[in-house]
């Protein structure tokens, strides 16, 4: 990763500090923009990200072939999660079981819920606070994309499946099964209220894991939003024509949250703290249902990575391979913008 950072501008934005990183970099010519939203992991904060604003800044505009620099600008924008930096209430409840906090998977929760509220927020109005009509010259944010590393992985995948203006994102050692995760955790912090006599499926409604935070799973987090409370299953077991209903059904939610949309998956082996499986059996059915869309011109892109003996870390071949991947949605965003649905070899590949 490039050493020299870019000092971004930290502006007060419908009440948080946001540092924008590029402005001083955008062409005078550019009409358009997208915008890369950067969320960082627990216990870190937003200047965690300064060092990858700066490599994709300075990997766009040194492309010295590319077309689109001159059309198109690039901002990368980051703010502190909830309870993290500026935003800091109290640290004790960043904290895990393990480390003393009750209320682990409830501020989890929160404060991945929480980013992607404030994402939501902060789209409404960017184009508002950095372009005002009379002083834009014309430019309109048109696309948003966002990376996020560890608890800002799990908010990425929150984002692009529950907001449609985020066309596309980098999931960084996140986990699309937040009760699953939370779950294989307190089994590994050996929590009473995760019981082995019954595998632990008394936990979900638990004082350690609320029902209303299992319907705020179901409301919010990509497995529970598709299979609720449920394994995570084709509908195989059901009868013949149980099974294409389920079937049916979930495809079309899917394609109604992530239709024309580009999503990176980035995993770590050996990743103890966001173990692999947690996050398999989801991956293992959204891979087979995005090679089976409904209609030959519906197209969702999952590029999905495992990083052999890497654990919990922004290892450098992440980083190189999500610069590669946010790059080639800018640089494609206007073909997106006048033909999402269309048919591109590659589009539905998962690569592991």
């Amino acid at each position: 990763m490039s050493s020299q950072n870019l000092t971004p501008e930290t502006l007060p934005l419908a009440g948080h500090q946001v540092d924008v990183y590029g402005l001083s970099l955008l062409p005078a010519s550019c009409k358009t923009v997208t915008c890369i939203w950067l969320h960082h992991q627990r216990t870190r904060t937003k200047e965690s990200m300064a060092s990858f604003a700066s490599l994709i800044l300075s990997t766009y505009y040194s492309d010295s072939d590319s077309k689109s620099t001159s059309s198109r600008g690039l901002l990368c924008l980051a703010y502190d999660h909830r309870n993290h930096g500026t935003r800091e209430i109290n640290p004790h409840t960043t904290g895990s079981w393990r480390e003393g906090n009750p209320n682990h998977a409830v501020d989890m929760w929160g404060m991945v819920s929480g980013m992607v509220a404030d994402q939501s927020l902060l789209i409404d109005l960017i184009e508002s606070y950095l372009f005002p009509a009379a002083e834009s010259d014309g430019k309109t944010i048109d696309q948003h994309l966002v990376l996020g590393v560890s608890l800002g992985g799990h908010s990425t995948w929150q984002a692009v499946f529950t907001d449609k203006r985020v066309r596309g994102g980098v999931a960084v050692i996140g986990c699309p099964d937040f009760m699953y995760l939370m779950s294989d955790r307190a089994r590994l912090s050996k929590l009473k209220t995760w019981g082995s006599q019954d595998g632990g499926a008394a936990f979900l409604g638990s004082r350690d894991f609320p029902t209303s935070l299992v319907e705020a799973c179901k409301k919010g987090d990509p497995k529970g939003l598709l299979f609720g409370t449920g394994p995570v299953e084709d509908g195989r077991s059901a009868s013949p024509t149980r099974a294409t209903q389920q079937a049916g059904a979930r495809h079309r939610a899917l394609y109604e949250r992530l239709e024309g949309k580009k999503l990176m998956v980035c995993t770590g082996q050996v990743d103890k703290l966001v173990p692999p499986r947690c996050s398999e059996p989801f991956m293992s059915w959204l891979k087979r249902a995005v090679e089976e869309p409904p209609t030959e011109e519906q197209r969702i892109l999952v590029d999905e990575r495992i990083y052999e003996g890497v654990g919990h870390v922004f290892s450098e071949g992440m980083i190189k391979d999500a610069v590669e991947f946010l790059l080639g949605c800018v640089r494609s965003a206007d073909e997106d913008r006048c033909n999402p649905l269309r048919k591109e070899a590659g589009w539905v590949a998962a690569k592991v």
